[in-house]
């Protein structure tokens, strides 16, 4: 009888230290969870590719402005040269807001931001690959982006491929 009364005891100790043990466990995962940047879904990528857009086509009509007198003051129409002056201008505008801070106008104001998947801010060549999966995402008819709609952590499909990943930077 005596061994039983040890075994009932030290199964008790066992429970209640288990018990413990999954108390600080749980409050431990709720605390990271807390501390862990939120992943953003669709619409709120979208609103903010379409605060960038407006910023992006203004830039574009000054640079073109500054191109024209290259051109004798005519309009610039099939140059390859010229799309590839546009495409290097669409890359420094995204390329400077993402590896100095990770935020563009647009991804400041819906509060998100682009690092890579660890955490870190972009580097130039970061921001350079990532530039390029979402030109092809674009040119997929959206398709990369639409990405985001089916993937469990919200990446769209140049987030994959660049090791990118946009976080919510703050509650709202």
């Amino acid at each position: 009888m005596g061994s039983s009364v040890w075994q009932c005891t030290s199964a008790k100790n066992w429970l209640y230290s288990n018990k413990q043990t999954s108390r600080i466990f749980a409050e431990t995962m709720s605390i990271k969870q807390k501390n862990s940047p939120a992943h953003p879904g669709f619409f709120r990528r979208l609103c903010a590719i379409f605060y960038d857009t407006f910023l992006l086509v203004a830039l574009l009509f000054i640079f073109t402005a500054i191109a024209l007198p290259f051109n004798d003051g005519e309009a610039i129409t099939r140059s390859p040269l010229y799309l590839g002056y546009l495409i290097s201008i669409c890359f420094l505008f995204f390329g400077w807001f993402w590896t100095h801070g990770g935020q563009t106008l647009g991804l400041r104001a819906w509060k998100l931001q682009i690092l890579t998947t660890s955490g870190q801010p972009l580097s130039w060549r970061n921001a350079f690959f990532r530039f390029i999966w979402a030109t092809l995402s674009w040119g997929l008819f959206g398709l990369g982006f639409l990405w985001i709609l089916f993937d469990k952590e919200k990446k769209s499909l140049h987030d994959r491929l660049s090791g990118t990943q946009a976080f919510i930077t703050a509650k709202d």
